[in-house]
């Protein structure tokens, strides 16, 4: 039996079976490119769902996390180290938000955010108000809060029963918005593009309704940025494209380029109604973790002061690219009866197709391009943010060839 077999074989006898997973084992990267055991390279459109945004071997972080592991890993929140705060500025500076909470994911993030809002109304002596609004095709994850705020039944439903206490709305009624949120409202929660849920942007008139009934309202809103945000769409945060000022936002995928961190970011305001003891974690905000944010922090935006994000680093590079992207999946669909449309910002993308999408993920992977399939009909996009004209018109090359096949 080859390396590659013994790999899945032991898996399959050993590892919980709830991923399914493509017939490849992959242990090395570089740049926007992966390698299986069997040293054949494939070019990455999805850098472990939207996470590795410096693309993989990144040599300044990973000389940062040997330095670091080499130092000190980790020595709980009982204590104070030199990294939490300066990433908390940076983050704070970056999307006005003042304060942070790390944990070790998004949707950890997630977590926080939705028990940081029922504190925010409690402590504020106000009764009842521990409703959420969230939106059909969201997703938030898969622990029982976060599980609880994702629309899909397919996820949902095994689970039962969640935290009670969730309307979902459609994106694109304004009018269910509106009378979904009560006094009893205590928060809404929203992507502002709906990632797993199919690279679903919200229009202008739904985000200026969001933005319009919870400040009329009163109601916390909490941006959802795990996918979209720290760059991947040209922004520091896409809700700023919208002109939201959310009081919570969660992040996660891009902030560690790798390193499992995770942040709640909390509005003043909310902030000073919590208290030591409403939250914690014991891994989260680690040394590791947050030297290594800091690092990835400073690549994106071009420097290491905290600052507003002023159109550099590598987030500039992606408001290059971005456009040209999305041109040439344009063309994709020009060609092609079977792509029905392009969706998407920046180095987020989705081709929503009229059949399933899984034969065109299947037949990408063995011709060397890594992309894989949301809502049954869509492939989805998320290179790194250090992609390259070159490597785009190479992808774009292989799912001309792969459509072409797949519409045969």
């Amino acid at each position: 039996m080859s390396d590659s077999g013994q790999v899945q074989e032991l898996e399959a006898r050993h590892v919980l079976q709830t991923y399914k997973r493509q017939p490849v084992v992959l242990t090395r990267g570089e740049g926007t490119r992966l390698f299986d055991a069997d040293g054949r390279a494939y070019l990455d459109f999805l850098s472990g769902i939207g996470v590795a945004v410096l693309g993989h071997g990144h040599r300044g972080l990973a000389d940062v996390i040997a330095d670091q592991a080499r130092t000190l890993i980790h020595t709980s929140n009982l204590y104070y180290h030199p990294f939490q705060g300066r990433l908390a500025a940076k983050l704070a500076a970056l999307s006005g938000l003042q304060r942070a909470f790390f944990c070790n994911s998004g949707t950890e993030a997630v977590e926080a955010c939705l028990k940081f809002a029922r504190r925010y109304w409690f402590s504020r002596g106000v009764a009842g108000r521990t409703r959420f609004v969230a939106l059909d095709h969201g997703f938030s994850g898969r622990t029982m809060g976060a599980l609880s705020v994702t629309a899909n039944p397919h996820y949902r439903e095994p689970f039962a029963p969640l935290i009670p206490g969730v309307t979902f709305v459609s994106p694109d009624d304004v009018a269910s918005l509106e009378a979904a949120i009560t006094e009893e409202t205590a928060a809404v929660i929203a992507e502002p593009i709906q990632g797993e849920g199919g690279v679903r942007p919200l229009s202008a008139e739904f985000a200026a309704a969001i933005a319009r009934v919870t400040k009329r309202t009163g109601t916390l809103l909490i941006a959802d940025e795990i996918q979209c945000g720290l760059g991947r769409t040209g922004h520091a945060f896409h809700y700023q494209a919208f002109g939201w000022k959310p009081d919570l936002v969660t992040v996660g995928k891009a902030l560690g380029s790798g390193v499992p961190v995770g942040a709640a970011l909390v509005a003043e305001h909310v902030a000073s109604q919590m208290f030591p003891g409403d939250h914690g974690t014991t891994y989260g905000g680690n040394l590791l973790a947050t030297r290594a944010a800091l690092y990835v922090l400073e690549q994106l935006t071009g420097t290491a002061a905290p600052a507003p994000y002023d159109g550099g680093g590598v987030i500039g590079h992606v408001r290059e690219v971005g456009p040209l992207f999305g041109e040439r999946l344009e063309g994709l669909r020009a060609r092609h009866a079977v792509v029905q449309s392009v969706r998407g910002v920046g180095v987020m993308r989705g081709l929503e197709l009229t059949i399933d999408a899984q034969p065109v993920v299947e037949k990408a992977l063995a011709a060397g391009l890594l992309v894989n399939r949301t809502a049954e009909r869509v492939v989805r996009m998320l290179p790194p943010f250090t992609v390259t004209l070159e490597d785009i018109d190479q992808a774009v090359g292989i799912l001309d060839r792969v459509l072409a096949e797949v519409a045969s």
